[in-house]
């Protein structure tokens, strides 16, 4: 889901977006790419404040999809821009892909590692500076692999799994540290996004972006992930699954990456990403615990607050 699932979703999105709405042919792809990834946050955030444990360890699954697939949309979006600015071959495009897959995934490996040696053999005088120390770790983590033309995005996110997952001291602290950092970030996250919104401009777009989002809410996410996860044979977890894919702030982010590139669109991409995030978070997110419970997909034993 996180990786063939964010390709076969901008795909879907694409097409329908070039031979129903008439967007050109590498404008459909930038507009899929950009909003072909879920949103963590959004999804946590409804979870965790309705306490909604779910059967089948899919809490999980939507953790591991929510958190993992923004790399790879990313990449889709950079390969789009570098595209559309005309000043790529197809060769550069391959090593794009190789550079930002293997530069990212291997420094992220390896800042890990390093970081949790040095944790592990050395004491800080004072407490408090473990958690600075790791604030350092995750943006080296992000901007070596970027310099390198890697995926920072990936990096930092493997980063942060492999230091989550490790027994270090003074863990609880940490995680206490970056819970309260978390919501301070998406606080000045879309304080910033509500910047350069316009209201007024979400009108005269607001046809086309329905259109979009009803496509990928009602078409493209469950195409996918009936697709993909037809193997495990799971009716009910496919259907949450698939009702769970809202889109959010990555989307926003990687919509103000196009509209800042020197790549030019005749879209107001910004603006229609906008609204199908306001759509996505409105509708797909109030309806979560109603489809689940419907689904019966909900477990009263199970602690949502433990998976995340």
């Amino acid at each position: 889901l996180s990786t063939l699932g964010v390709a076969v979703t901008a795909l879907l999105t694409a097409l329908f977006c070039h031979l129903a709405l008439g967007f050109s042919a590498l404008e459909s792809f930038l507009t899929g790419a950009v909003i072909s990834s879920t949103d963590a946050a959004s999804v946590f955030s409804i979870l965790r404040s309705k306490k909604l444990g779910l059967r089948n360890h899919t809490a999980s699954l939507l953790e591991v999809e929510s958190g993992s697939n923004d790399p790879f949309s990313y990449m889709l979006t950079l390969i789009l821009l570098t595209l559309m600015t005309g000043e790529i071959s197809a060769p550069a495009v391959v090593y794009q892909i190789f550079a930002q897959l293997v530069y990212g995934g291997a420094l992220g490996v390896g800042v890990a590692l390093a970081a949790r040696a040095f944790l592990r053999r050395f004491r800080f005088a004072s407490e408090g500076f473990d958690a600075i120390f790791l604030v350092a770790v995750a943006l080296l983590s992000y901007v070596v692999p970027t310099l390198l033309e890697g995926n920072g995005y990936l990096s930092v996110y493997i980063t942060g799994i492999l230091l989550g997952n490790s027994q270090l001291e003074n863990k609880k602290a940490l995680v206490n540290f970056f819970d309260g950092a978390t919501g301070l970030m998406q606080m000045l996250l879309f304080f910033l996004l509500g910047l350069l919104s316009f209201p007024s401009q979400l009108p005269a777009i607001a046809p086309t972006a329905l259109a979009v989002v009803l496509f990928l809410t009602f078409v493209a996410r469950p195409a996918v992930v009936f697709l993909l996860m037809a193997p495990f044979r799971s009716t009910r977890q496919m259907a949450l699954v698939a009702w769970s894919g809202m889109r959010g702030a990555a989307s926003i982010v990687f919509s103000i990456l196009a509209i800042t590139s020197p790549a030019v669109t005749n879209l107001d991409l910004y603006h229609i990403v906008f609204f199908i995030v306001l759509f996505s978070i409105l509708v797909q997110g109030t309806l979560i615990p109603v489809v689940a419970k419907k689904l019966n997909m909900t477990d009263q034993e199970a602690n949502v607050l433990k998976t995340f």
